[in-house]
């Protein structure tokens, strides 16, 4: 694949400057984050000082307004204060935490973990140990770095998503444009092979030699017809599905190797299904030439159809080498192909035929060393 070296080296670029960003912002917040917490630390250990002044305090001694401020003042950091006594003091916290003295130790054991505690002493004498996690605003802070890097990536992700389908798109109406300008030029030649099979038949040719070719005249109409079609939206009638099934079932068989045996079977005479015959038609020669490749030239193609319910069911099965399990899905996506040669567009556009344009259903039934089936559903025109 040729790459753009331009575009190699925008991405790059892009690539260097989303990340160079991505640090400069976690940088940025894991440096908050820790002047923060220094700020906190420092206001913590203003409120045990005091604490201590309160707790040595005298009644005889005057201490002023100030410590019973600094008290007051810290409504947002979850505390512990044990005296030495053990005695326990908890402020900021639920009253179903302050109550309950199981929780309290757990929370003890928490905040140690988050924050050294404080130990609160007067002149060398050890009055209490202060105990304090991290204040709400402090936790939001810590996880707001995740928050953004999911941020940066959901946003990542739908401008990924939105070059990608914009991507798919145009090679789609790619697909279609080559698709169409295809079906315009098989037109001339088309034409002119019509024109000499009518000569042959003057000229007294065997009619057996002049109707086969009439038979692939028709064959190259079909496939002009269903080349035409890709990329609109295709016109839907009712026909007998196993009638069309059988048609091009019948026509594969005689233009096949006489390595391969054909079998056909119905449980039901007929089944009405809106179908588009030429799309349809394509779907079944796909299946069939993808199981006669599998199987290497050599072995067992089969058609059966059933009814179940309301739905017609078509089952085409291989003697091939079979699909591994993790692929069942796989192989309907475009570009995937198991041959040496092939773009990996024939199951691609089996399913979008049946899928999109029929409103039908298409898997991998079962598949082995023995063979593969392949399921079709249609829904029965009621």
């Amino acid at each position: 694949m040729n790459f753009n070296p331009d575009k190699k080296t925008t991405t790059i670029l892009l690539q260097i400057t989303s990340f160079v960003i991505v640090s400069l912002i976690l940088w940025n917040t894991n440096s908050f984050f820790k002047k923060f917490k220094e700020e906190e630390r420092n206001k913590m250990v203003i409120w045990a000082s005091a604490q201590a002044e309160i707790l040595q305090s005298s009644e005889d001694r005057d201490l002023g307004d100030l410590p019973v401020v600094v008290l007051k003042n810290n409504e947002s950091t979850p505390m512990i204060l044990v005296n030495r006594d053990g005695a326990i003091k908890v402020s900021n916290m639920p009253k179903q935490v302050a109550t309950d003295t199981i929780l309290v130790q757990k929370k003890i054991k928490k905040f140690e973990s988050e924050n050294t505690p404080i130990k609160i002493d007067y002149k060398g004498e050890d009055l209490a140990t202060l105990y304090y996690g991290n204040s709400e605003v402090l936790n939001k802070l810590k996880y707001y770095p995740i928050a953004l890097l999911l941020i940066i990536f959901l946003f990542g992700a739908v401008i990924y998503f939105f070059f990608k389908t914009n991507k798919a798109s145009e090679q789609n109406k790619l697909w279609a444009g080559m698709a169409k300008e295809t079906a315009h030029q098989i037109g001339t030649p088309l034409t002119s092979l019509l024109g000499w099979n009518e000569l042959l038949k003057a000229e007294n040719i065997s009619p057996t030699i002049t109707d086969e070719i009439q038979k692939d005249i028709s064959r190259l109409e079909t496939i002009t017809d269903r080349f035409s079609k890709i990329g609109s939206l295709p016109n839907l009638e009712t026909h007998d599905i196993v009638a069309e099934t059988k048609n091009a079932f019948d026509y594969l068989q005689l233009r096949s190797s006489k390595l391969i045996v054909f079998s056909f079977d119905t449980k039901v005479e007929n089944m009405l299904v809106l179908l588009n015959k030429p799309l349809y038609q394509w779907t079944i020669e796909n299946l069939v030439k993808n199981g006669i490749d599998a199987m290497r030239g050599k072995g067992s193609i089969s058609i059966e159809i059933l009814k179940e319910g309301n739905n017609a069911v078509i089952l085409v099965s291989d003697t091939g080498h079979g699909i591994l399990k993790k692929e069942f899905q796989a192989i309907f996506n475009p570009g995937v192909t198991t041959k040496k040669r092939g773009w990996g567009l024939g199951l691609s556009l089996v399913k979008r035929i049946v899928e999109e344009y029929h409103n039908g259903k298409i898997k991998v039934l079962s598949s082995s060393k023995e063979g593969t089936i392949m399921k079709m559903t249609f829904k029965l025109k009621s």
